[in-house]
């Protein structure tokens, strides 16, 4: 992706700062519910093999170690970012937001 799709975190709060007045309008929409997804990778793979796998089975993805993930929110991209350990529980942090090109 090209620089003009894509906002520096460092960008998004600096473009907030200041901001209180909007945050009064956004009370009404804090309650409701999204899907948030971390997506490591994808595979594409028959049923065969699908029903192949057992316990220790090893899926191979289409990402590498060190590439970012990417972030969804109700399946639209937003961000991507890197896997982190917080408390003995798999987190992530935010490197890049992605900006919708719609």
């Amino acid at each position: 992706m090209n620089d003009k799709q894509n906002l520096n975190l460092e960008e998004l709060g600096d473009a907030n700062s200041g901001a209180k007045g909007s945050e009064a309008g956004l009370e009404a929409v804090y309650d409701v519910p999204v899907t948030v997804k971390a997506v490591l990778g994808t595979t594409a793979m028959n049923i065969s093999q699908l029903l192949k796998l057992g316990r220790g089975a090893v899926v191979e993805l289409d990402r590498k170690v060190g590439d970012a993930i990417d972030v969804y929110v109700n399946d639209r991209l937003v961000a991507r970012g890197e896997v982190v350990i917080v408390d003995d529980k798999l987190g992530v942090t935010m490197t890049e937001i992605v900006k919708s090109s719609t």
